[in-house]
């Protein structure tokens, strides 16, 4: 997502789709960014906010550059309507980044375990399954697809907003370098064994981008910022992001 952002033309208008308080930051002060959610909530961070319903944008037609809906289609309940509305405010020639979490995955399995589904109301289970109504619904071309790997962020105690449900003590109760170590076995096993343990989901290119480094899997994601890197300096590094002690996988 973040090379998307950086190729974008000066001054392009950027959609932040179920954004929250934000799905994304990014350096570059000339991008428009609007983020829209059902509600606006506290503790925002840069851009323009709107409360409104995806399925029905309160925007003109073509209004946008770039689409970025960073694990948000998962959550919506009108997700045609959503997918049709987001063909429709995207410009002709404009971009368009999808990130889901794989329903299969451990990762996923254990977000809506403690959160009682997590407000997760599709489940996608393949790729083919978000290719599939994207390029139904819009008519985007698909420029490619990457695997992502899980931080376990989620879990991370230091992310904690309100209190965490009681299950959360079979992680030793978000303790970062507990997950930290945990984050590594299941990418050691993934290496060794050809399994899928660290795995959580795919990030998706559409429109008129090229996907970067098709291929490529970044599986150092740092276990409190979520935030993944193609290289790091040595086997325990921080985090450039946020800090946060990881160990390189």
């Amino acid at each position: 997502m973040i090379e998307l952002l950086h190729r974008l033309p000066h001054g392009a208008r950027v959609l932040d789709l179920g954004a929250r308080t934000g799905s994304f930051q990014t350096p570059r002060a000339d991008l428009v960014v609007v983020r829209l959610d059902l509600e606006v909530v506290a503790g925002r961070g840069s851009g323009f906010y709107v409360a409104a319903d995806a399925a029905r944008m309160p925007f003109a037609t073509g209004a946008f550059d770039a689409v970025i809906s960073n694990h948000s289609l998962e959550h919506f309940t009108e997700l045609e309507s959503t997918v049709r509305e987001i063909g429709r405010v995207l410009k002709r020639g404009g971009a368009l980044y999808v990130a889901v979490p794989d329903a299969t995955t451990l990762t996923d399995r254990i977000y809506r375990w403690l959160g009682r589904g997590g407000g997760h109301v599709n489940a996608f289970r393949s790729p083919a399954d978000v290719i599939g109504v994207i390029q139904r619904l819009t008519a985007l071309p698909h420029r490619g697809t990457r695997p992502l790997i899980s931080g376990l962020s989620f879990l991370n105690a230091h992310n904690f907003v309100t209190r965490p449900p009681r299950k959360i003590a079979l992680f030793a109760f978000g303790n970062e370098p507990f997950l930290a170590v945990l984050i590594w076995t299941l990418r050691t096993l993934d290496r060794r064994l050809g399994t899928r343990w660290s795995h959580y989901g795919w990030a998706f290119y559409f429109g008129a981008v090229d996907m970067p480094r098709p291929g490529e899997i970044w599986t150092n994601v740092c276990v409190r910022c979520g935030s993944g890197h193609p290289t790091v300096p040595s086997f325990s590094y921080r985090c450039p992001q946020c800090h946060a002690w990881n160990l390189r996988s």
